[in-house]
C-alpha cells in the first residue's frame, strides 16, 4: 500500500542553511552537514534541499559540497538548484542522489525535463513549481520563479500536467504566500493539482505542526507532505532546533 512521505526542506545558501518567510528574510539556521547528521538519526522518509541562489546568480550546483552531503547521509535525498541541462541532473545523480529537481529552467526551456527523463530515469526529474495567489481576493494562481522575482503567465495546474507529459517523475507544489508562515498547507491549491495529475506528488509551504501534516494526508491521500520551518525551529521565538514528526 502507498504511503505518504514526511520530507523536511532545507535551503541552502552559499555552505549555510537559511529558512525564509515568503521566500525573502532569509535566517541562517546552520550547517548542511550537521543537518543531515541529526536527520540520519531521526529516520526521516527522505530530504530535499535547495540552493535559493545558485539560478538567480547564474552559477551551477555545488558539487563538492553536494558529494560531501551525499556521503554522509543514509537517507534518500532530492537536490535542485542550478541545474540547466541533463548532464548537471546525470552527475548529481552519479553522486548519490535519487532526484533532481528543475524549476526555472523547466519554466524556460520545457524540453529540459524529457531530456532529464531520457538521461537519468522518469523517477529521478523532479519538477518544483512555486506558486502564489493573483486577482481580487486571490482568487487564481501564477507561476513563479527565480525566487518569487519573475512571474510566469502560466497556471500551476496547466504546468503541472505538461511537466508529466514530457517526463517528470514528481511535482513538487510550494506556496509562496505560505513559504515559512506555519499556519497551514494551501488545501484548495493542492487539491487542484492533485486532481489534475497522477503523477507522486509533495506540497510545501505553511506547515506548522503534526496537525498541519495530518491535514494534508487525510485530505489527499498518499502525498509527499513538505515542511521546513516545521523541522528547525522550535516555540514561538522560532529557536533553531531541528526535529522530525510523523502524523
Amino acid at each position: 500500500m502507498l504511503q505518504s512521505r514526511i520530507t523536511p526542506f532545507l535551503l541552502l545558501r552559499g555552505n549555510g542553511l537559511v529558512k525564509t518567510q515568503k521566500f525573502g528574510d532569509p535566517k541562517y539556521v546552520g550547517d548542511p552537514i550537521n543537518a543531515v547528521k541529526i536527520f540520519n538519526e531521526k529516520e526521516v522518509d527522505e530530504l530535499t534541499l535547495l540552493d535559493i541562489d545558485a539560478t538567480t546568480s547564474g552559477k551551477g550546483p555545488d558539487l563538492g559540497l553536494l558529494r560531501d552531503i551525499a556521503t554522509e547521509s543514509r537517507m534518500p535525498l532530492c537536490y535542485g538548484g542550478g541545474v540547466q541541462d541533463a548532464g548537471t541532473a546525470a552527475q548529481i545523480i552519479a553522486l548519490g542522489y535519487e532526484k533532481v529537481s528543475v524549476s526555472h529552467a523547466a519554466l524556460e526551456r520545457p524540453e529540459l525535463v524529457r531530456e532529464m527523463a531520457e538521461r537519468v530515469g522518469r523517477q529521478s526529474v523532479v519538477v518544483t513549481i512555486d506558486v502564489k495567489k493573483e486577482g481580487l481576493f486571490g482568487a487564481s494562481y501564477r507561476v513563479y520563479s527565480q525566487n518569487a522575482k519573475q512571474k510566469h503567465n502560466i497556471d500551476p495546474v496547466t504546468f503541472a500536467v505538461q511537466c508529466t507529459e514530457l517526463g517528470a517523475g514528481e511535482i513538487v507544489l510550494n506556496s509562496i504566500d505560505r513559504d515559512g508562515i506555519m499556519q497551514g498547507y494551501d488545501l484548495d491549491l493542492a487539491r487542484k493539482v492533485r486532481a489534475a495529475i497522477t503523477t507522486p506528488m509533495t506540497v510545501v509551504g505553511g506547515a506548522g505542526s503534526v496537525d498541519d501534516l495530518r491535514a494534508l494526508t487525510s485530505e489527499l491521500g498518499p502525498i509527499g507532505a513538505g515542511a521546513g520551518s516545521l523541522f528547525v525551529f522550535k516555540g514561538k521565538y522560532r529557536a533553531v532546533l531541528i526535529s522530525y514528526a510523523r502524523p
